[in-house]
């Protein structure tokens, strides 16, 4: 009988996380009318107490990441200096827009233009200024600073991990701050408060999807499905049953398909309406929209109606954003996951431009055509539709556009992918989380969090529907928003010490110093056209690079360093580690690289075969590859580019104010190896 693959569990946070959820789901089962009389009084306190923290908070969060993006630090690499990009742009803006943001676009997208157009909270209802202010609170709820919240997450998670080797998790953004302690209680807690607010995030995102598609399957079929919460809830268990199929088969052949599939299906759908709607209007209405949002955007960051006695704010603003929060560790993590080897300035740009104005069109498309059926059209009975069922606006709009059959199967089956790919690779992140960042888990273990998603769902849909939705979005995001602040300032201080070191440890590339006389100028010529073949650079490595280390670190010992010397022979490289301490403080490396070879090397000279690659002895420091090639280099120049090396890192130390260790994890070696980070492994 086979076994089990092993446990990567880490219990002392998802025990927690299990209970919770456990409690949850058993509690609500017993008394679904108690549980949503208790979410109805949890939401007003929150929203009436909290709302002026949520909006200050997402100000803050706006401010820092376009900041970050056009400062000294965006030219960093999420990596080692050499990483490179994992996805290409397309894949990567699938994978993100889809985990950040499908079933909102579609639920909301006719809604809430109507909703606002209906029942506008300064200008008069059903008015020229009222539909111009509903795509303005559209275009505020779904722009910018829903991705800046995204964007804080997803770039402190990959800065720590993929640049520090530390867990993909979100205790790690804490380390500037905390150091070890983050494999403590407090970041337990962290991590624990990480899946709570992703659960009930996802779960939200899950009861608006099924109760969209309930409502789309009994606008095709009104005989056979009826909107109810038990189908809902059915829909919720088969659904999850297909998001378990794509979990298993892991990132590149499930998440990744889907992803594409669902960005193909979403921008199918919206040409299909621009084309056959009011195109010129749509585009009118695109730019001003764009410009209005723009002109407001400070007033509207900071209001929270303070003088308007009504729970419009705590209904949608504060709502929006608190589920994003909520919903943040989830697409942070997974857009972190899938970002390593691009720049910050390059992720910042990716991840808050494109998305944020594929949205405003987007809601030009739905939202402006649905405005002006009712407004050019006389098409009324479209503003009692969505008032009485949000989720059958969407329907409502293609009713009144050409092949409305054939169009609306194709919305509900997008609506289910993007139902599965919220569930699938929220499971993932969910799933790393509560193994300590780890991504090399049992399938029974994501298996088990797929399922709790459903559970959770289907539980509060029971509990109250969207109401008990909302609390425990806006709930769950209240703990997670100062963490979040928390790891903004973390990450801030981080960047500040890599400024240091990167003046501190600026190379370029060189020759070897016995070259530099200008009487050695011939030899100068010989090393620059040389074409070094593997086994004499493999050669060099042992024979002169591993000697010359073993001689350097013998001093060091002299002086108080515990110095270590290895080969690996797998990645082909000589390693020097320096220690003080149980922290590992200095490190470095000559690796054999290989790269392809120009076309003037390839070509055959004298007697020589071509070779199709070039190879060399690159030095690379915990930072990554510093670009020279340190072949050719005697045994005494070896031994003194590793003390000026070591020389510029203790310089770093001395003149950052606020250097610190950073320890790297077991395994840490493997960090700068250009198959991935050793959490892929």
């Amino acid at each position: 009988m086979s076994k089990l693959p092993r446990s990567t569990i880490l219990l002392p946070v998802f025990v927690p996380a299990a209970i919770i959820m456990l409690l949850l789901v058993v509690g609500t089962a017993i008394n679904p009318d108690a549980a949503g009389a208790l979410f109805s009084d949890v939401l007003n306190f929150t929203t009436e107490t909290f709302g002026w923290f949520y909006m200050l908070a997402v100000a803050l969060f706006l401010l820092f990441i376009i900041a970050l993006a056009f400062s000294p630090y965006g030219g960093i690499k999420l990596g080692p200096d050499h990483a490179e990009a994992e996805y290409k742009f397309l894949e990567w803006f699938a994978m993100l827009f889809s985990a950040g943001y499908g079933i909102a676009l579609l639920f909301f997208g006719v809604a809430e233009p109507v909703m606002h157009f209906a029942s506008p909270p300064m200008s008069a209802p059903e008015t020229i200024a009222a539909a111009k202010e509903a795509m303005q609170i559209a275009y505020f709820h779904w722009g910018f600073h829903i991705w800046a919240i995204y964007a804080v997450v997803g770039l402190s998670l990959a800065y720590f991990s993929f640049r520090h080797g530390l867990p993909l998790s979100m205790r790690s953004t804490l380390y500037p701050l905390i150091g070890d302690k983050i494999h403590g209680p407090i970041g337990h807690a962290v991590d624990v408060f990480a899946i709570v607010g992703t659960m009930f995030g996802i779960a939200t995102s899950l009861g608006l999807s099924v109760s969209q598609i309930n409502a789309g399957l009994n606008y095709l079929m009104p005989d056979l499905v009826p909107v109810s919460t038990g189908v809902q809830v059915i829909a919720i268990a088969v659904i999850t049953a297909a998001a378990l199929a794509s979990v298993l088969a892991g990132m590149d052949k499930g998440v990744k398909r889907l992803s594409i599939l669902n960005m193909l299906l979403a921008t199918a759908l919206m040409l299909f309406v621009f084309i056959v709607g009011p195109t010129i209007f749509i585009l009118n209405a695109f730019m001003e929209n764009t410009g209005s949002y723009l002109g407001n955007i400070v007033e509207r960051t900071f209001s929270l109606q303070a003088y308007e006695h009504n729970d419009w704010i705590g209904n949608w603003t504060l709502f929006i954003f608190a589920w994003t929060i909520a919903w943040a560790p989830f697409v942070g993590l997974f857009i972190a996951k899938i970002s390593r080897g691009r720049t910050i300035r390059e992720f910042v740009l990716g991840v808050m431009l494109v998305p944020t104005f594929f949205t405003f069109f987007w809601f030009a498309v739905f939202g402006d055509t649905a405005l002006n059926m009712i407004m050019i059209d006389g098409y009324n009975s479209l503003i009692g539709d969505v008032q009485n069922n949000q989720a059958i606006a969407l329907f409502k709009l293609l009713e009144n556009l050409p092949f409305t059959q054939f169009v609306s199967s194709l919305t509900v089956l997008l609506i289910i992918t993007f139902f599965v790919t919220s569930s699938d690779s929220g499971s993932l992140v969910i799933d790393a989380l509560a193994a300590g960042g780890r991504s090399d888990t049992p399938w029974w273990q994501r298996t088990f969090w797929v399922v709790t998603e459903g559970a959770v769902a289907s539980a509060l849909l029971l509990a109250g529907g969207l109401e008990a939705l909302q609390t425990a979005a806006i709930v769950s995001a209240l703990p997670f928003a100062v963490i979040m602040l928390i790891a903004m300032f973390g990450m801030w201080r981080a960047l500040r010490i890599e400024g240091h070191r990167n003046q501190s440890l600026d190379n370029n590339s060189k020759l070897p110093p016995h070259l530099l006389n200008s009487s050695a100028w011939r030899d100068r010529i010989d090393y620059i056209t040389d074409q070094p073949t593997r086994d004499k650079v493999l050669s060099y490595i042992k024979n002169v690079v591993m000697p010359s280390m073993t001689e350097v670190s013998e001093k060091f010992a002299e002086t108080g360093w515990k110095p270590s010397v290895n080969y690996d022979a797998i990645n082909n490289r000589a390693i020097l580690e320096l220690q003080r301490g149980d922290d590992v403080e200095f490190w470095y490396e000559v690796r054999l690289s290989e790269h392809d070879a120009p076309d003037y090397y390839t070509e055959k000279m004298a007697n020589d075969l071509p070779q199709e690659h070039h190879h060399r002895a690159e030095v690379y420091l915990r930072r990554g590859g510093q670009t020279y090639d340190l072949y050719g280099y005697k045994s005494d120049s070896v031994i003194n580019d590793i003390i000026d090396q070591f020389e510029k890192y203790l310089h770093f130390l001395n003149v950052s104010p606020d250097s610190l260790p950073w320890r790297m994890q077991e395994h840490d070696e493997d960090i700068t190896l250009e198959q991935g980070s050793v959490f892929d492994k």
